[in-house]
């Protein structure tokens, strides 16, 4: 986790003889991340212990949620969780060690280059993909909940709101147990600047509601700003149950724009039904990133002017060519006698007989005969 908010304190858990707490890392309104080592295995680790003091049930149910959701997956672009457990201070998750910052860090209100924008939705989509074949949807997803490492590698972290639909990883008996209903219909948990429209509603949400916030955190890498805004949450909601995002930037690919309002449909069943057909699109966008809208309207401009082009002068070849093939034939005459006199009558011969060539005339003529009467 981010090392910034290192921090020794007297009151650091006693978790026994396997873990070694040495710092805190960071807070929040649902516990304390320290820094620890796992001495069985010699390994450093992160250790998210809850908060002291008297919790909610749902609170309760949602860090045991985080476990089991969590501690079921295992790839590369999830938080590994290694252990869990209770202590005289309270449950806690041991997880693996993480060195960067998250995702809303790196933004810090600026837009990414497009083919990092690009890897980091990829390695969330497949990361996505492994969640929703165990059954888990995350609910919750935003640059918050995203982590970059320092090689680059992007994490999803805090599964509280997870939904499990099909996962039959068990929790430890010391660990509260989450309500076995789950989340009633209704009931509007997530953030709402990346909630997908059922959410806002209180919908049933399914898998395609991760698939809509990936949708709005690659806009929002990509654009600098969010998708959707308001000056409210009531606003931004509005906005997502009825608006369109604005246009991106001009760099940004035509194809990454498409991918990126397939994500952000409205209905459901309009977007992408799987986050691995998404990677692959992602991945096949990733090939020519530079690929710009305006570059892409240039080129289908001169495509047009070429194919104008072309015809016009096909055409103008045709009507030259016609007009070659219907000029008339001269016809040519040849002088058959010399004899003097006046022609009183002339008469067209068959060309066989007297010219070899079928393009001639012949004629003959009553030379000094009296005309008839």
């Amino acid at each position: 986790m981010d090392t910034g908010a290192d921090a020794i304190l007297p009151e650091l858990p006693n978790l026994g003889r396997r873990y070694q707490v040495e710092r805190e890392l960071g807070r929040g309104g649902m516990g304390r991340v320290f820094f620890a080592r796992d001495l069985n295995l010699g390994r450093e680790v992160a250790i998210k212990l809850l908060a002291m003091g008297s919790h909610r049930e749902d609170e309760l149910g949602r860090f045991a949620q985080e476990a089991r959701a969590a501690g079921s997956l295992n790839h590369p672009n999830i938080l590994a969780v290694h252990d869990v457990g209770t202590c005289t201070a309270g449950p806690y998750i041991v997880s693996e060690l993480l060195q960067g910052s998250t995702l809303r860090d790196r933004l810090a209100e600026h837009s990414l280059p497009l083919k990092t924008g690009l890897r980091y939705t990829v390695q969330l989509a497949l990361g996505l993909a492994a969640a929703h074949e165990r059954g888990v949807i995350h609910r919750d997803l935003k640059p918050e909940n995203l982590f970059v490492t320092d090689e680059g590698r992007l994490k999803i972290l805090d599964f509280g709101l997870a939904k499990l639909t099909g996962t039959r990883a068990a929790i430890p008996a010391a660990l509260p147990q989450p309500p076995q209903e789950g989340i009633r219909t209704g009931e509007v948990l997530g953030t709402v600047e990346y909630m997908s429209p059922e959410q806002v509603q209180g919908r049933k949400a399914d898998h395609r509601s991760d698939i809509f916030s990936a949708g709005a955190i690659l806009y929002e890498m990509l654009a600098g700003h969010r998708a959707f805004q308001g000056s409210t949450p009531i606003g931004t909601g509005t906005a997502i149950l009825n608006d369109e995002p604005p246009d991106l930037p001009a760099q940004v690919s035509m194809e990454v724009d498409r991918i990126i309002r397939r994500c952000l449909e409205k209905n459901p069943d309009r977007r992408y039904q799987s986050a691995k057909d998404l990677a692959l699109d992602l991945e096949e966008a990733a090939v020519h990133p530079l690929r710009s809208a305006r570059a892409y309207s240039m080129r289908r401009w001169r495509a047009a002017l070429v194919g104008l082009a072309l015809l016009g002068a096909a055409g103008l070849a045709g009507v030259i060519a016609g007009a070659r093939s219907q000029k008339a034939e001269r016809p040519e005459f040849r002088q058959l006698t010399f004899r003097r006199g006046t022609i009183h009558s002339a008469n067209r011969m068959p060309t066989s007989c007297l010219s070899p060539a079928p393009e001639s005339s012949s004629f003959s003529s009553g030379c000094g005969a009296k005309p008839s009467e």
